[in-house]
């Protein structure tokens, strides 16, 4: 294993994070609400925020399939990660220049930014092979996912930083403050996506033959995959309690922010409470792990689970800064877990000659999930004329996908899995 290469792969992840952090889930929510959407009717800003989300993450899974595509089939992944990284890198410079009432230009700028950071990830992702192999690829992904916990945590840390005091900086107001920090997003994600671009070289793909487009191929591998997954029943039961929490579990992070701002808490308490978030997860994410050893990897994911439906009702009444610092400190705790044990739950009932399938399928049909709760929050929020709604109607999401993930039994679906695995070994070899 080459450490430059090793290094500059992980460094993609402290630098891409920062919009995550940064934009998607704490400064440009509160931002929107205040300034981009000034003069709107109230709770219009946070179901327009809720629909841009929703329209973001609709596209983004109607491009995974074919990016995949040409992930596999092309020896141009880092041209195409290029292009995704500036195409988000410029959408969160050009948000600087954002102003009071231009919130349709700051819904395009976070859709165009997401589709950069989220295509940008699938090229990304793929080059993990291509830097560690065999043992320490675990590894590797795992300090990666730290990288970007703690990349995108500076960052933010300085920009609240520099938002509570922006006298300190000669910047005249929290407004201004704020256009800086998405400026700096773009440079913090341009300044250490250079070792990556410069120090990873990209392997020469096997050559494969292809007859049709790569739209055709990629949608075409999604269907024939989710044929295969019909075959599992313990795994496409679990399949669909995950794209029900999941749902919920995304639309809370990239909701939370605006939600607490449209029931009246301060902004630098909003942001500050994000960045308690992000690093009580770090710590939290490792427990979970322990504790799954512990109790089991399903009982484990259903506290994270039930502990989610009393943060939804925690948010529901929810009225004062202090109310948010404990659901802030909530989210800590069980994100990381109910995310990384959801995976490897997963992980165990795939068959062993065919991960890679199996898990492309499952991140480009939980994006096509995740469409759903941004969406469903925006809605009820408008109807109903209170956020508070939308915010409860999250708990469908939750209890749903509890009910369902209770039915899956995954020793049978390890054992589905396994057998699976044999019957085509048995024909391999009947063939030859």
């Amino acid at each position: 294993m080459e450490r430059k290469p090793v290094r500059s792969w992980l460094l993609y992840d402290w630098a891409n994070s920062a919009f995550a952090t940064t934009i998607m889930a704490a400064i440009l929510p509160v931002f929107y609400y205040d300034v981009a959407a000034k003069g709107l009717e109230e709770n219009a800003a946070t179901s327009y925020w809720a629909y841009s989300q929703s329209i973001a993450v609709l596209i983004v899974a109607v491009m995974a399939p074919v990016l995949g595509a040409i992930s596999d089939y092309s020896a141009a992944k880092k041209k195409f990660l290029r292009f995704f990284a500036y195409m988000g890198m410029i959408a969160s410079v050009l948000l600087a220049f954002v102003g009071e009432g231009d919130y349709l230009f700051a819904s395009l700028l976070l859709i165009v930014g997401t589709i950069g950071f989220s295509s940008g990830n699938v090229f990304y992702d793929a080059f993990l092979p291509e830097v560690a192999k065999g043992e320490d690829i675990d590894k590797i992904s795992t300090r990666g996912y730290a990288y970007g916990y703690i990349g995108g945590g500076l960052l933010l840390a300085a920009n609240v930083i520099m938002l509570i005091k922006h006298d300190w900086f000669g910047i005249p107001d929290q407004a201004a403050a704020s256009q800086v920090a998405f400026a700096t997003v773009g440079i913090w994600w341009f300044i250490f996506s250079i070792p990556l671009f410069k120090n990873i070289r990209e392997e020469q793909p096997v050559k494969r033959e292809r007859t049709q487009s790569y739209a055709m191929i990629g949608f075409k591998r999604v269907g024939n995959t989710f044929k295969e997954i019909k075959k599992f029943r313990q795994l496409l039961i679990f399949l669909l309690a995950f794209w029900l929490y999941n749902d919920g579990i995304s639309t809370i992070i990239k909701m939370a922010t605006i939600y607490g701002k449209d029931i009246g808490i301060d902004t630098n308490s909003l942001i500050t409470a994000l960045l308690i978030t992000q690093f009580v997860g770090i710590p939290s994410t490792f427990m979970f792990g322990w504790i799954a050893g512990k109790i089991s990897a399903k009982k484990a994911l259903t506290v994270t689970l039930y502990a989610y439906v009393g943060i939804v009702i925690l948010g529901f009444f929810m009225s004062t800064a202090l109310h948010f610092y404990l659901l802030a400190i909530c989210v800590g705790l069980v994100q990381g877990g109910a995310q990384a044990l959801s995976r490897s739950i997963f992980g165990r009932m795939v068959p062993d000659d065919r991960h890679a399938e199996f898990f492309g399928f499952y991140g480009i049909s939980s994006k096509f999930a995740a469409v759903f709760g941004p969406f469903v929050f925006g809605f009820v929020g408008q109807v109903t004329g209170s956020s508070r709604f939308g915010i409860i109607s999250l708990l469908i999401f939750f209890i749903a996908g509890i009910l369902l993930l209770k039915m899956v039994n995954i020793d049978k679906g390890m054992a589905q899995a396994k057998e699976q695995t044999n019957d085509e070994l048995k024909v391999e070899v009947v063939s030859k």
